[in-house]
């Protein structure tokens, strides 16, 4: 008279977003976890990204305290390869990282909840469609009222 149920696993997800200071360009990724090599892998890609885009040198990188940021070595040692200082912002000061703060606003309001999807799978595929409207069409308030690209590249 006993019943099994089978558990099923659920899987988290992690959205990393990473905003250029002077253009506000976003990358943003999903990916499985929140950890160490994790984040330094999603930095090493994220800066291949800028570079893509024209933005060829990066002098520092500012995160909060996350135990990833802060005691990863892969994450130290691929800034320390390309000459990346890491600052930190202050304990329970997330205004310190204000666009990213406000970035992760827009991606829940203009991304993952605008529209009901059915599945993760289907709100992982709009991501990139979202990210390129953002970076090159949707006008922002701070590059002028232009999209972050026009900050990289003759209009």
């Amino acid at each position: 008279m006993g019943s099994t149920s089978e558990r099923k696993k659920t899987r988290t997800e992690h959205v990393h977003s990473v905003v250029d200071d002077h253009s506000c360009l976003a990358h943003s990724e999903i990916l499985d976890d929140e950890r160490a090599d994790t984040c330094a892998e999603f930095f090493a890609r994220a800066l291949d990204y800028f570079a893509a885009q024209g933005i060829t040198r990066v002098e520092r990188v500012m995160t909060d305290n996350a135990w990833s940021y802060r005691h990863g070595s892969r994450l130290r040692q691929l800034l320390k390869d390309r000459n990346v200082t890491h600052k930190f912002i202050c304990p329970h000061c997330p205004w310190q990282n204000g666009k990213v703060k406000r970035f992760d606003r827009t991606l829940a309001s203009e991304w993952a909840y605008r529209k009901v999807f059915t599945t993760n799978d289907d709100r992982s595929a709009a991501l990139p469609g979202f990210l390129d409207d953002y970076n090159r069409q949707r006008r922002h308030a701070a590059p002028g009222g232009q999209p972050p690209i026009s900050r990289l590249s003759p209009t």
